[in-house]
């Protein structure tokens, strides 16, 4: 992956970020239509903020996330960004997540800064989530 810096008046930043969130319970609600809407929404969301998707994937019971952000948005920014816009439009689009669950997303999330010389190896990881040798065989 070749660096690709962004510039704004006060500076150059090239930031990437690893988000990771689960459903409440770590349901594994993310599946068939709900994970295509989701990964719309996530895309969409990006685009509107001027942030850069670099990998992404749905899990049943997770989303993998990296994507590159603006120098003033902190981790905690982005993650809720993605969060809450995808929980709300998510929960209004299908009835089972409201009925079912008291919220969508868990509260917590991991976000780790990506550098550089680790970036294609986050990438490698999020587009290979279902190759893991647990997940062979199991049919999730």
């Amino acid at each position: 992956m070749t660096r690709k810096v962004r510039r704004f008046s006060g500076g150059v930043y090239d930031l990437g970020l690893h988000v990771v969130w689960c459903p409440k319970y770590r349901r594994p609600v993310l599946e068939g239509r709900v994970a295509e809407r989701l990964e719309e929404l996530i895309r969409q969301k990006a685009e509107e903020r001027g942030w850069e998707i670099i990998a992404l994937e749905v899990m049943p019971d997770h989303v993998h996330l990296f994507v590159k952000h603006d120098a003033k948005s902190s981790a905690s920014y982005v993650a809720n960004q993605f969060k809450g816009f995808t929980s709300r439009v998510l929960r209004e689009e299908f009835g089972h997540l409201k009925s079912r669950m008291p919220t969508l997303w868990s509260s917590s999330y991991f976000a780790a800064s990506v550098g550089a010389v680790s970036a294609a190896t986050v990438e490698e990881y999020i587009n290979t989530q279902w190759e893991r040798p647990w997940r062979k065989g199991d049919g999730s």
